[in-house]
Parts: structure tokens; C-alpha cells; sequence
């Protein structure tokens, strides 16, 4: 269950990194009141000028929180996905900058918006619920680590898989590529099932390869074309080493199948 461990250190790590980030972004947008409210909180001037300074710098820490909160979401609370992103990104279709669409990414670019005659209209401040609501995006995680409908069955797999990966990268290792390709292509073709599954989709063979999964995902729209080529290369490397006897695997290509393997496994859902 290492992977259940895991997932909630670097969540709760997140989740704290997120709540500092939350009062620099109000420092920044009110110091005057949110000095009051620190220095009212810690009942010393001198204390409170040194908790001021030791804010995080907001342009710098929120992208790295983001990026890193964005592959938890997409991993554990995949329907969030996308209202975590639009809180984050320019709306194309917007014409007119407003409270209400004012995004992360304007914040991070200091937009202010004013009236024709000099009238502020828009400000920074515009992104605090923008934040606050990415923040609870990232802790209702929580709830569902907590909840008896999570379903761990994917966190359980993904430990069998780094396993099984393991023991393929150890074989190949001691020269036996053939039978390490192998245990990485059963890994791939399972993966892929997975993933089929987590998009409720359906493949009519019985006993589909990994082509198969391949096309499926492809034309379903999960992702594009240059996934779905490296997937169709290291199926050709799977064969190889599975079905190919008149030429032997090489170590370097049970090495690029094991790690393009490992690398679908870990961001493809």
C-alpha cells in the first residue's frame, strides 16, 4: 500500500504548502489588514514583522504548487481536473475582463483593469476566491482518502505494477531480456486495460493486445497521436521479445521498452 502513503504525504505537504501560499497571496493583495490580523493573532510587533518576512513569494512557489497539485488531481479526483484548470487559465473566448474571470494566470501577471476614466475595475484581489477554490479542489482529496467509496483498487495496482516493472528491470540486468521485455509488455497491456476502464470505455475482442488497447484509447479521444505512436513502439519492442525468434532483444531495447512503459504507467490515466 505504499502508494496510499505516499499520495497523502504529498498531499498533506501540498495542502500546507497551499494554506501559506493563501495568506502571502492576501498579504500581498491587503498588507495593511492582514498585518493587523497577523500582528493581532501573535500579540508581538517584533514577532510579526519576522512572520511577514517569511512569507512564501507568491510568483515563485505557486507555480511549482500548481504543477504538482495538478498531477495529484488529475491522478485521484479526476473530475475536478478541468475546474482546477479554468481557475488557472485565460478563458479564450473572454472579451472582457471581469471579477468573475479573472483567472490565477492574470494574477500572476499583475493585471489590473481600469475605466476609461482612470477608474480601477479589476484587480489582483479578484483571484483570492480563484485560489481559495483551487485550494479546496486539492483538500476535498482528503474526504476521499477518508470516504468509503474512494477506490483504491488503481493505488493497489500501480504498487503491483512499479513491482512487476522492478523485477523486469532486474532480469534484464542479469541478461535475461527476453523474459524481462516480457513481464514489461504484461505491465503495459494491463495499464492500458486499466485505463480503458477509468474512461468507461469498452473493447469488443476477447482477448485484445496491446494494438488494440491502443487504437481504442486513440479513437476514444484519451490522448493523441504521438502517444499512440511510442505506445505502438514499445508494443513492437513487447514482440520482440515475445514473439520474434530469429533476432534477440537487446538490453538497450528491454531498457527503452521497461522505461517507456514506466512512463506511460505514471502519466496516463
Amino acid at each position: 500500500m505504499k502508494n496510499i502513503d505516499k499520495f497523502k504525504n504529498d498531499l498533506a505537504l501540498l495542502i500546507e504548502k497551499g494554506d501559506k501560499l493563501n495568506i502571502s497571496m492576501k498579504y500581498e493583495c491587503f498588507p495593511v489588514e492582514i498585518e493587523k490580523q497577523i500582528k493581532t493573532h501573535i500579540k508581538d510587533e517584533k514577532k510579526t514583522k519576522e512572520y511577514i518576512t517569511k512569507l512564501l513569494p507568491f510568483n515563485k512557489e505557486y507555480q511549482s504548487w500548481y504543477s504538482e497539485s495538478l498531477v495529484l488531481i488529475k491522478q485521484l479526483l479526476p473530475d475536478r481536473l478541468s475546474d482546477f484548470v479554468r481557475l488557472f487559465e485565460k478563458p479564450r473566448t473572454r472579451k472582457e475582463i471581469e471579477y468573475g474571470n479573472y483567472v490565477m494566470e492574470d494574477y500572476l501577471q499583475g493585471l489590473r483593469v481600469t475605466s476609461g476614466y482612470g477608474e480601477r475595475k479589476v484587480g489582483p484581489d479578484a483571484a483570492l476566491n480563484q485560489f481559495d477554490q483551487q485550494l479546496n479542489i486539492l483538500k476535498s482529496i482528503e474526504r476521499r482518502f477518508e470516504s468509503s467509496l474512494f477506490d483504491i483498487q488503481q493505488l493497489v495496482q500501480a504498487d503491483l505494477l512499479d513491482s512487476e516493472l522492478d523485477a523486469a528491470k532486474e532480469l534484464n540486468k542479469n541478461k535475461f531480456p527476453r523474459g524481462a521485455g516480457a513481464i514489461a509488455g504484461v505491465v503495459l497491456e494491463k495499464h492500458l486495460t486499466q485505463v480503458l476502464l477509468n474512461h468507461n470505455l469498452k473493447i469488443t475482442k476477447k482477448h485484445p493486445n496491446i494494438s488494440d488497447l491502443n487504437d481504442s484509447l486513440k479513437t476514444s479521444g484519451v490522448y493523441e497521436t504521438a502517444t499512440w505512436r511510442k505506445i505502438q513502439h514499445l508494443g513492437d519492442l513487447r514482440n520482440l521479445c515475445d514473439h520474434n525468434k530469429l533476432k534477440e532483444p537487446s538490453k538497450e531495447d528491454v531498457d527503452e521498452l521497461i522505461t517507456g512503459v514506466e512512463a506511460i504507467t505514471k502519466t496516463i490515466f
